[in-house]
């Protein structure tokens, strides 16, 4: 296999991955619209999760696969046709540009977006760099320029990878959510009249921008459940990033009973 033929196999692995990845973002989308059943009390919410972490995974793949190829370029450099290569890195770079205009804001609300726009931004960046390489080989025939500028694009993605594919396993794990400070949660909680102390207090995500909240509140002397319970669930949806509160009310001498946390 001559290095055309290689270089022509690989460009339409890339093309496969990135309709793979993006067909992959679309399809949980679709999913996580599907209703609660009594098997799945919280919907199909995860299923963009899944599909984040999946995309994150083998971008990271990619991005390793990048370095060690331009390692492979920089100690053989091989010929490359500049001009048509510098055709096709264009017409991709048109389509690419388009996908990063539509995914780019909803990248910021939803994991599962954002793994699709690097999947797209990854292209248009290698897009951008055999422009760039290809212009560098045509005018001056210093093909050193091809796996230097891929290795940058390696770099430059990898550590993005790495963060998305962090968030995904984070929410997988149940932690606290990035956009919610526990710390303030619990005092802003334990300040609402009637509230004697706050314990069990929990937050996870469903899915990207859905927060839920599991807390007991002991009640001060005197308090009654549905005032304290309508204070909490306000303060927690109102000033916190949380949509499903489940607060449980009780008094002093039943809280000592519970391990804390």
């Amino acid at each position: 296999m001559d290095k055309r033929q290689e270089s022509t196999i690989k460009k339409h692995a890339y093309m496969l991955t990135d309709v793979g990845g993006l067909g992959l973002a679309l399809l949980a989308i679709k999913f996580a619209e599907r209703p609660a059943t009594p098997e799945r009390t919280y919907g199909y919410y995860r299923v963009e999760i899944l599909a984040a972490l999946t995309n994150a995974v083998v971008l990271i793949g990619i991005s390793l696969y990048i370095l060690y190829e331009a390692y492979e370029r920089v100690r053989n450099p091989p010929e490359v046709q500049s001009g048509t290569m510098l055709i096709i890195a264009g017409i991709g770079l048109a389509i690419n540009l388009a996908g990063v205009f539509i995914l780019r804001a909803g990248s910021k609300e939803s994991l599962n977006k954002k793994g699709a726009y690097f999947e797209v931004l990854s292209d248009m960046l290698t897009s951008v760099g055999v422009i760039v390489a290809g212009t560098i080989m045509l005018t001056t025939g210093w093909y050193y320029a091809d796996p230097i500028i891929s290795a940058g694009i390696g770099l430059f993605i990898f550590p993005r990878t790495w963060a998305l594919l962090k968030d995904a396993v984070g929410v997988l794990l149940e932690g606290t959510p990035s956009d919610v400070n526990i710390a303030a949660l619990r005092e802003r909680l334990s300040e609402l009249e009637g509230v004697e102390e706050i314990h069990d207090l929990h937050v996870w995500s469903l899915t990207s921008g859905v927060n839920a909240l599991s807390v007991h509140a002991v009640l001060a002397k005197g308090a009654e459940h549905d005032d304290v319970l309508t204070r909490v669930h306000e303060r927690c949806t109102k000033d916190f990033k949380i949509a499903h509160v489940t607060a449980q009310t009780e008094r002093i001498e039943f809280s000592c009973h519970e391990a804390h946390l």
